[in-house]
């Protein structure tokens, strides 16, 4: 009895529910770009046109939506999830260039980060050089760079990267993913990208848990 009654207060404390993904249109599937040729889409920097994100980089620079039915020399460009990615090399710019989003958050409260990157290796190699590298910017600032060199030919080859990091004073935080390909490279995928808040676990919780072991003792 007392050993059932201490597994069903673990139970209580250890349950957690499932946090909503607080990035929005993480998947890029807005706009829709459709499979009619060229089944791309491109956005100049601080262009909003991709819904809840900004374009970032230097003047001059953009990104493209790409439908997972693009294919171009070596390629196939199938996104990890849904049915579209965005490339952060753009139509042929291959800059330093992103995309942006500013995530309403709680100060000092703690998050979970993960995202995916695409590279499409190819072997030649060609304009789509071997691998794939973006630049995590929070406000700003403190850049972390994840590097997909999985090197399966011909193909988009998906790799998620996660992090975790403490929000700031203010009720916002600004996330930011920048391609840092070399111009050579005209592909560097981004998709699935999803935060959410670490637990907290309740005092209610807490308190029967502590009750428990007491009432076990």
């Amino acid at each position: 009895m007392r050993i059932s009654l201490l597994l069903c207060i673990c139970m209580l404390a250890c349950f957690v529910p499932a946090n909503a993904n607080l990035i929005l249109n993480g998947d890029f599937e807005l706009p829709v770009v459709g499979t009619a040729p060229p089944a791309f889409a491109s956005y100049p920097t601080g262009s909003v046109a991709i819904p809840d994100w900004t374009v970032v980089g230097a003047a001059g620079t953009e990104v493209s939506l790409v439908n997972g039915t693009y294919t171009k020399e070596c390629c196939t460009f199938a996104p990890q999830g849904g049915v579209q990615w965005l490339d952060l090399t753009g139509f042929a710019s291959n800059q330093y260039e992103g995309v942006a989003q500013t995530v309403a958050t709680d100060p000092g409260r703690t998050y979970d980060l993960s995202f995916w990157v695409g590279n499409a290796y190819d072997p030649a190699p060609g304009v789509f050089g071997t691998t794939s590298t973006v630049q995590l910017l929070i406000n700003g600032a403190g850049a972390v760079n994840f590097t997909n060199t999985m090197n399966t030919p011909n193909v988009l080859n998906w790799e998620m990267f996660t992090t975790t990091f403490v929000a700031g004073a203010g009720p916002t935080t600004l996330l930011g993913f920048y391609n840092l390909d070399p111009p050579t490279d005209n592909s560097n995928g981004l998709d699935s990208v999803v935060l959410t808040e670490e637990p907290i676990p309740e005092p209610g919780t807490l308190t029967l848990l502590g009750l428990g072991i007491i009432g076990l003792g």
